[in-house]
């Protein structure tokens, strides 16, 4: 005599609770943007600096380039500061503000049922041709983050915070420049 071994079954309500949680509301923009100043203040209270993203991400590639090709690591002077000899370019207070920025928007997002795959586009645009306008842009984005030494967080916030000149201009250059641009790409959102 066989028996057969039943699978065990699937909790329902667990799924649900991981993956298909109840989409909230937005937070009050006023309310978000509070946060963010309690935000960028226990940043500079914690770590001695403020915000920013591509220094932690720029990190994380020299980590990876370090492993790869560690020669050029060593002769290249803007490498050699992060990742030279025995320096590990993780140990950096700005590695640990990206990945809590990363894990922080996952949660968040977890918690606020936003977390599903979708492309956020027009209707006369289609999904691959709004890849490849992203793409094009974040390289852009990317690439004059890296030219300025500092992504847009790093200049419109914490510069903007201890009320940095150029941190000011460089974000209204930014609005104006993006008011300049939107009209030649508006038909990819209209």
């Amino acid at each position: 005599m066989t028996t057969t071994v039943q699978p065990p079954k699937k909790d329902p309500a667990l799924k649900q609770f991981f993956f298909h949680r109840e989409k909230k509301e937005h937070v009050n923009a006023y309310l978000g943007g509070a946060l963010l100043g309690v935000v960028l203040f226990l940043s500079f209270f914690i770590t001695g600096n403020g915000l920013g993203a591509s220094g932690g991400l720029n990190r994380f590639l020299v980590f990876f380039e370090d492993l790869v090709a560690p020669q050029h690591v060593n002769l290249t002077p803007y490498l050699l500061a992060m990742a030279g000899g025995s320096k590990n370019p993780l140990d950096s207070w700005i590695v640990f503000v990206t990945v809590g920025v990363v894990i922080g928007g996952f949660f968040s997002g977890w918690l606020h049922g936003r977390i599903r795959p979708e492309t956020g586009k027009g209707p006369n645009i289609s999904n691959r041709k709004r890849w490849l306008m992203a793409f094009i842009g974040g390289g852009f984005m990317g690439y004059g983050a890296r030219l300025a030494r500092g992504c847009t967080s790093g200049q419109a916030l914490s510069g903007g915070a201890v009320l940095s000149v150029g941190s000011w201009a460089f974000m209204f250059a930014v609005f104006g420049g993006a008011y300049a641009l939107a009209y030649f790409v508006r038909k990819l959102w209209n």
